[in-house]
């Protein structure tokens, strides 16, 4: 009996091991697998936001070209004194052609910049919905327009960081024309060449303008999607959500006001940007005026003082030019890259959605 009592013991202590062995080895594979498929996630999020970013971006990409030149034209020569007149400009200088002219630029910047920015905006709101719980001890708490606000600005500032070389040169390629003096053969020439005869530091000329207009441009562009989603879904008007889910032409309406919003609130801040940006290249004057004509010194000692100039030689309206091309551009392009977004996340699998 004693004998069998052991062989009994040692059997069960035999399977209890044997167990545990599996279990340990279940999850050492599940630690495994969770990072690949945590990677695998964060690439296909990324896909999602670079394919939206250059679907809207080239869907209005003559409008992007004339807002610019609008933006840094010589107000001693106009050549562009609207959106109907610039873009008709453009096409009997430049052919057709000239109507996407630096867009290749404008897509290598948007492309990593939109990947960026989404990626960013809805880990910080996992970030910050994660803090808003722990301070306020509600499980169930949702972001306030407030908070998606301060995640959308962190998301625009390292989106923003990361790709604003780019950014500089692809203003400086869209505004030179075949009679400029000054002619960047593409990208890494620009790049090449402003990093060569300015210096390292003209690389990011025009950031801090760029940094505090894109706090409330897409710290607004978030917030007031989201917002309006929340909104719809929860309050369901004029029957616009069936099960829980908005149709494309409404979310499309609601990117159309984020847009909206974000953009007149912020243009200002744009339009200095794209003036500093200019500034140390020695050709500037006459790529803006095209013709060589009244080249008007670009010279600015800092965001002040190119605001000051700026309203001080052309009054307060130089600081929308630009807009009404910019706003015809804008709504319909962060519409469509919200959207693209969301629908290329459905197409690729993953999980997590904005608002979600």
């Amino acid at each position: 009996m004693a004998s069998e009592d052991v062989v009994g013991k040692t059997r069960e202590t035999a399977v209890s091991t044997i167990v545990n062995l599996a279990e340990e080895a279940k999850i050492a594979t599940e630690g495994v697998k969770a990072p690949s498929h945590a990677l695998f996630s964060i690439c296909k999020s990324l896909v999602a936001g670079g394919v939206a970013g250059g679907v809207s971006r080239t869907a209005v990409a003559p409008l992007e070209r004339l807002k610019i030149l609008l933006q840094v034209q010589n107000p001693h020569s106009i050549k562009y004194s609207g959106t109907v007149q610039g873009l008709k400009y453009i096409w009997r200088t430049e052919g057709f052609r000239g109507l996407f002219k630096g867009n290749g630029t404008n897509c290598a910047r948007i492309v990593p910049n939109s990947a960026v920015k989404f990626f960013s905006y809805e880990e910080a709101s996992k970030g910050i919905l994660s803090l808003y719980r722990q301070q306020t001890r509600k499980e169930d708490a949702e972001l306030t327009p407030l908070l998606r606000l301060g995640a959308g600005a962190c998301a625009g500032i390292i989106a923003m960081s990361s790709t604003y070389p780019m950014d500089m040169v692809r203003g400086r390629l869209t505004v030179q024309t075949e009679t400029s003096p000054r002619q960047y053969r593409g990208i890494f020439h620009a790049l090449s060449t402003v990093f060569r005869e300015e210096g390292p530091r003209a690389l990011y000329k025009g950031w801090l303008p760029s940094v505090i207009g894109v706090i409330p441009y897409v710290g607004l562009n978030f917030a007031v999607y989201e917002s309006l989603k929340d909104w719809l879904i929860k309050s369901r008007p004029f029957g616009l959500v069936e099960d829980s889910e908005l149709g494309v032409t409404t979310r499309l309406a609601c990117g159309a006001a984020a847009g909206t919003v974000g953009q007149t609130v912020a243009y200002p801040l744009d339009v200095i940007r794209r003036r500093m940006q200019m500034v140390g290249w020695k050709d500037a004057a006459s790529v803006v005026t095209g013709d060589g004509k009244s080249k008007a010194p670009l010279e600015y000692s800092g965001m002040v003082d190119a605001f000051r100039k700026t309203v001080r030689h052309e009054g307060f309206g130089a600081l929308y030019k630009g807009l009404v091309p910019n706003s015809v551009k804008v709504v319909p392009s962060i519409a469509i890259a919200f959207v693209t977004y969301e629908v290329v996340k459905d197409i690729l699998g993953v999980e997590t959605r904005i608002s979600d």
